[in-house]
């Protein structure tokens, strides 16, 4: 059990992208895709979406103490740690290698990009 993050794209339920336990992620998309409501629904997520999580991931990559400021982890039924440490910087090094490359290769004009997590 724990926290189970995806954006996939609608039409043909392929996943885009898969995360595990990145709690300070998850309460990026809830607080700004999900309207604040941590409900396990399907929501939208567009191309300046993932651009401003990206612009937040590396900004927090270049200077650590911002973490808490920008990204900070989220507590929940099984999300993991709350820690801001090697494993935190990790999930968002991953983060932004993922979003990078779907930004080169998701065609936004023609498809949907929805975001859910489940626990």
């Amino acid at each position: 059990m724990g926290l189970n993050m995806y954006l996939e794209k609608k039409e043909a339920d392929q996943e885009e992208v898969y995360w595990r336990k990145a709690n300070a992620i998850h309460k990026w998309f809830v607080d700004n895709v999900q309207g604040g409501v941590d409900n396990c629904k399907q929501y939208k997520v567009t191309k300046e979406d993932i651009q401003r999580l990206l612009t937040t991931v590396h900004e927090v990559l270049e200077d650590h103490t911002k973490a808490q400021g920008l990204l900070p982890p989220t507590q929940g039924f099984f999300f993991g740690s709350t820690d801001i440490d090697e494993w935190y910087f990790e999930d968002l090094q991953y983060t932004a290698d993922e979003l990078a490359v779907l930004l080169k290769t998701f065609d936004f004009e023609k498809d949907d990009l929805y975001y859910y997590s489940s626990w």
